[in-house]
């Protein structure tokens, strides 16, 4: 006999322990012969993480179509990995150093220091597979890959000496997000913009040899406000320290005010005096006429606007800051370079870029110090000069004109510093060349996204793609395979030994100053005298980019790669599109042809799923303490009751607002299918193998069997086109409502009763339904399901390899009588439960217009109707009784006469007080809504909280106006 409670604690590591013990999950495990193939590639988790709510959601998602191809005896790979996450590894191991107070990664070396990260994975990392198979992903866990094994590394170099040698990959210097603390280059990703409390400070720039210009100033009616004579252009900044590398002032072409100066030199107003820079005032679109003073300073080597106005207007770029943000201390003293910048700004010719990174025009007094320190320092020494534009005080002093204001500031997401936009010497990639194919495959949608509407913002960064930066100055990674020769020039190849053989072939080979070095060297060869490699890294994305093909095998011809490319569906979250998504499509259509040598998408599809979100709408951080630990769920309510929640939460573009109470409830749906499977062996259901559903006699099977067809179809529909929220719906409603409450109600007189016939075949009739409702719910709940297939008959194999349910037997006869009555006890009920009848209390029930087949319906039934809506008779009438709730059943009306049951004034009483308390609310909520400052200031989840309970006060107001209703048509 079953248990009487459903443990999970107690079942999931077993049933995972079979699982594991019969290699459930391998690829092709339960393939039919011939069958066509079903991969799917887990978003890789990084190897420093652990399983949070969105890992969660996204791993339940996948398993779900897994399990359900699975079933239906598809080819099915989940190819499961884990991201070796350069930045954050090497971060948490630089960390674990420092605490054990060890020698850190400089003192250490990079070699060793490469061996101790490769210890720290080997002991801890990897920590989530195990919390995935916590979860039961059905991953072939036997073909774990990850991005630095040696298939991997080996698929790395073949794309990158590929790219490189088509000119796809090239080496420039670009501004990039600099990342002070761990002194490289990182992603957008990896930038996280925060409000922050900032300055504006207002500063003049006097014009070169004391010229002086009429500004004039205008109201919106073209009437002169302001007109004096000025001898200096004004700027707003909220980074005095990048002044110093300042290459123009920009003022937009239409602003009048500064027409006569455009063109002309103006002096930045720090430094030593005998060597003040001149830069030209330009003209340019990107200035705002109408913010700050309209004037700009271009500062193209530490800000990302800044640096396009630069390059269309062919202004220099200079770098003020090291690897650590602190100001450039290199080089010769600031007047010999203050000289050459001069020269440049009046000549209007840009040196070679190696010329103008020499040029370092930070002064003396500021160099070395924290760009911070720096700032200070600035702003100091320009107000004491008198350059500071100045406004009244409240006593009618002049003081420095600084606003303060709330300014958006980038972070690292990991280190936490000030991220600093930095010209620096990077790998790129040539996106957009590698991005026309993988737009043209969404475009005519071999490759499809869903929801559709991500396809737009897929496009809008596809079509604006810049250069992917693909280095990073780290030391954990695929270290980039270029090096370079005595004279600079750089070898790209597999192996030092061919970049070698390459070098001494390009050196041999022409006539200069090398060919002797490199022939003396060749006769005493020293590895690494004639070679020095490029000490960068890859970008993480780099690797994850080929991520569908090289865990198959690729560069080599596996079978693998021959049976399972191009994957099916790929399930990802929105934030990843541009940084993964669209990286994959770049790289699988460049490297994965055709046998007509057309390019291959690696995925036909693409699912974004959205955020999961706390109860009240809030995005989950630490710093709102609104954190949920799937593991504490799993923990507390099991894994199929979060799996289930999840899913029936994830409709299609919109936010999954997790609440633990929706989990403690659909832990009760499963404890639901757990009891009604204990109802069924205490009543001597068990497997028939002979029960044929076309066979079956009674009305009430006939009809649950209808109605489980239906749910076949719907689910399977629902699970093929990503509608996992349809899918779960439509299982609970077939399971809880139909299988669960109704089904078993109606068997209960025949299991008590003495036919053996109509008891034999509801025996068969509903193990075979709960044998199929395991079935259905096995993708959604595997750990519960799969302990009750075993239980419940002697089997041949696992659920996880069991047959999905195909839809077929349809009785639309049994079907109509069957719900018939479930809609006429629900009306009964629900009247009754409306105006608190008590449950004790029982009275007739009236049918109004009942035509022949109701009535016949009533007489077949009337005891399941008598005993289930606590009616003590039936009959027929052709007019409703006085003081009887009424509800509409098909054609006829049933009437409840209620007046000896409760006492209608006090009901009439207690539910205009309800309406009247719900309607205040409501009218409450309805105001702050329509306030437009409310919506335009206010945090958006509280915004989306009060719109919901809104629309929840509404539909409670409609029913207790029905309720209502009814109470006076009783009286």
């Amino acid at each position: 006999m079953l248990e009487k409670t459903y443990d999970s604690a107690a079942v999931e590591p077993k049933i995972a322990k079979a699982w594991d013990d019969a290699d459930a999950f391998r690829a092709g495990a339960n393939a039919k012969a011939g069958a066509e193939s079903f991969t799917i590639v887990i978003p890789p988790p990084n190897v420093t993480g652990s399983l949070h709510m969105g890992h969660a959601l996204n791993n339940t998602l996948q398993d779900i179509m897994v399990r359900f191809e699975r079933m239906r005896g598809k080819d099915v790979l989940w190819q499961p990995g884990m991201d070796h996450a350069g930045i954050a590894t090497q971060m948490v191991v630089e960390r674990q150093l420092a605490e054990r107070k060890l020698p850190g990664r400089r003192e250490m070396g990079r070699e060793a220091f490469v061996e101790r990260v490769w210890e720290w994975k080997e002991e801890s990392g990897g920590l989530i597979f195990n919390q995935l198979k916590r979860l039961g992903a059905s991953c072939d866990w036997s073909r774990e890959r990850f991005t630095m094994d040696e298939g991997l590394s080996k698929a790395v170099l073949e794309v990158f000496v590929t790219l490189y040698k088509e000119g796809l990959i090239y080496r420039g210097k670009r501004l990039v997000n600099w990342d002070p603390k761990f002194e490289t280059a990182i992603s957008d990703l990896e930038v996280e913009s925060r409000e922050v409390e900032g300055h504006m400070w207002h500063f003049k720039y006097p014009l070169a040899g004391g010229e002086t210009y009429t500004y004039v100033e205008k109201d919106a009616d073209g009437n002169i406000v302001l007109s004096e004579e000025r001898n200096y252009i004004s700027i707003a900044t909220t980074r005095p320290e990048t002044m110093l590398g300042d290459g123009a002032v920009a003022v937009h072409p239409s602003d009048e005010r500064y027409a006569p100066i455009i063109g002309k030199l103006c002096e930045i107003p720090v430094g030593p005096k005998e060597h003040r820079r001149l830069i030209p005032i330009i003209a340019d679109e990107y200035p705002e006429p109408d913010f700050g003073s309209g004037a700009v300073k271009i500062t193209g080597a530490h800000d990302f606007n800044d640096y396009q106005v630069a390059k269309r207007n062919k202004i220099p770029l200079y770098r003020l800051m090291d690897t650590t943000a602190s100001m450039r201390d290199d080089g010769d003293a600031y007047s010999v370079y203050a000289a050459k910048a001069l020269e440049i700004a009046k000549s209007g010719e840009l040196p070679g870029e190696a010329d103008i990174d020499e040029i370092n025009l930070v002064p003396e007094e500021y160099r070395g110090l924290d760009r911070m320190v720096a700032r200070k320092k600035i702003i100091e020494t320009i107000n004491a000069e008198g350059l500071a534009v100045t406004v009244k005080d409240s006593e009618g002093n002049d003081i420095p004109y600084v606003e303060a204001k709330k300014i958006m500031q980038p972070f690292g997401d990991r280190s936490g510093v000030v991220i600093e936009p930095m010209l620096t010497d990077q790998w790129f990639a040539d996106a957009k060349t590698l991005a026309e194919p993988a737009i043209a495959s969404v475009r005519e949608g071999r490759t499809n996204f869903v929801p559709k509407n991500w396809e737009k913002t897929y496009f809008d960064w596809m079509e604006n793609i810049e250069p992917w930066c693909i280095s990073r100055q780290l030391w954990w990674g695929h270290q980039i395979p270029a090096w370079y020769g005595p004279d600079g020039q750089c070898f790209v190849e597999k192996s030092e030994e061919e970049a070698l053989d390459a070098a001494i072939q390009h050196y041999l080979a022409h006539e200069g100053p090398w060919k002797a070095w490199v022939q003396e060297k060749l006769e005493n060869f020293k590895p690494g005298e004639i070679l020095i490699r490029d000490e960068d890294v890859l970008d993480t994305w780099f690797s994850s980019a080929l991520w569908p093909f090289s865990t198959l095998g690729w560069p080599d011809k596996t079978p693998e790669l021959e049976r399972y490319y191009p994957t099916s569906v790929l399930v990802t979250g929105f934030d990843i599109i541009f940084f993964w998504v669209a990286r994959m499509m770049m790289m699988g259509m460049h490297f994965m042809k055709d046998a007509e040598g057309e390019p291959v998408e690696p995925f036909h599809t693409i699912y974004v799923h959205a955020l999961v979100r706390d109860k009240n709408g809030q995005k989950m951080s630490k710093s709102k303490g609104n954190v949920i630990d799937p593991l504490d769920l799993i923990d507390e309510y099991g894994a199929d009751a979060l799996r289930f929640t999840l899913a029936i939460m994830a409709a299609q573009g919109r936010d999954v607002k997790l609440d633990p109470a929706r989990i403690a409830g659909y832990r009760n749906f499963g404890t639901k299918v757990w009891n009604a499977t204990r109802f069924g062996e205490m009543n001597g259901v068990k497997r028939d193998a002979g029960f044929d559903p076309e066979n079956a006699k009674l009305t009430v099977n006939r009809w649950i069997l209808t109605e489980l067809s239906k749910t076949v179809s719907d689910v399977t529909t629902a699970i093929e086109t990503q509608r996992f929220n349809e899918a779960a719906a439509s299982l609970y409603r077939f399971v809880w409502n139909q299988v669960c409450d109704w089904y078993v109600e109606l068997l209960k007189p025949i299991f008590m009763g003495e036919d053996e016939a109509a008891k034999a075949e509801a025996q068969a009739c509903m193990a075979y339904v709960l044998e199929q409702s395991y079935a259905l719910l096995h993708p959604f709940m595997p750990f519960m399901t799969e302990e009750l297939w075993a239980h419940t008959a002697a089997r041949d194999g696992l659920l996880a390899h069991g047959e999905w349910p195909v839809s077929g037997f349809a009785d639309a006869d049994a079907a109509d009588e069957i719900n018939w009555l479930v809609d006429l006890v629900s009306g009964l009920r629900s009247a009754r439960s409306e105006m608190n009848v008590p449950p004790s209390a029982t009275a007739p029930l009236i049918m109004v217009g009942a035509n022949a087949v109701t009535s016949s319906r009533l007489a077949r039934h009337e005891a399941a109707i008598c005993r289930l809506a606590r009616v003590e008779s039936i009959s027929t009438a052709d007019v409703a009784p006085k003081g009887a709730a009424q509800i509409i059943v098909g054609e006829a009306t049933a009437c409840l006469p209620l007046g000896n049951l409760i006492d209608l004034g006090t009901e009439k009483a207690r539910i205009e007080k309800a309406i009247v308390k719900n309607e205040q609310e409501k009218d409450r909520l309805g105001k702050k809504l329509s306030n437009e400052k409310f919506i335009a200031n206010a945090d958006p989840d509280v915004v989306a909280a009060d719109r919901e309970r809104h629309a929840e006060l509404e539909g409670q107001l409609e029913s207790l106006k029905i309720a209502l209703q009814r109470v006076i048509e009783a009286g």
